[in-house]
């Protein structure tokens, strides 16, 4: 059982965190991350982080900083001008696993404009389990799966913070 406070403080991180991504803030959003942080997209439902199927991402804390590098130059071709985003959560459930430690799970829905050519609208649902630490003081994401709805279907480049 958590308390209003800690839900309180949860919540206000996953605000915080999906604005940093929808206003390509990478920098502010990477200074969100543990070392030990692992995102990941799976490419089928049910699959489990540590099997050896192909994921559509499977990125240690190297690998996010490198996308992240890529993403600050403005020179991601994918990405320029940025798309415009926001993203809606809801169904918010909080999970204490070890002191100052929880897991969380909630639906996303993001909106994803993609000024870049075509102009179009692409709509990505997803279900997000979000591991998160108290470290000196605040909260920081040591996990970030992202479960999208369409995932065995044809997914058309993430080339941004999901």
């Amino acid at each position: 059982m958590i308390t209003i406070d800690e839900r309180l403080l949860v919540e206000e991180f996953l605000f915080k965190e999906a604005r940093l991504a929808d206003e390509s803030c990478y920098s502010e959003w990477e200074a969100l991350l543990e070392d030990d942080m692992h995102y990941w997209v799976p490419a089928e439902a049910g699959q489990e982080p540590d099997d050896r199927r192909v994921s559509i991402l499977n990125d240690n804390r190297t690998r996010l900083a490198t996308r992240i590098r890529q993403l600050n130059t403005g020179v991601r071709h994918a990405q320029v001008p940025p798309s415009r985003m926001r993203r809606l959560i809801s169904n918010i459930e909080i999970e204490a696993i070890a002191e100052g430690e929880y897991q969380v799970r909630s639906n996303v829905v993001l909106y994803e404009y993609r000024i870049q050519a075509n102009k179009e609208m692409v709509v990505w649902p997803a279900r997000v389990e979000h591991k998160l630490r108290m470290r000196d003081g605040a909260l920081k994401m040591y996990s970030k799966h992202i479960h999208l709805l369409s995932s065995e279907g044809p997914v058309r480049g993430l080339s941004f913070i999901i």
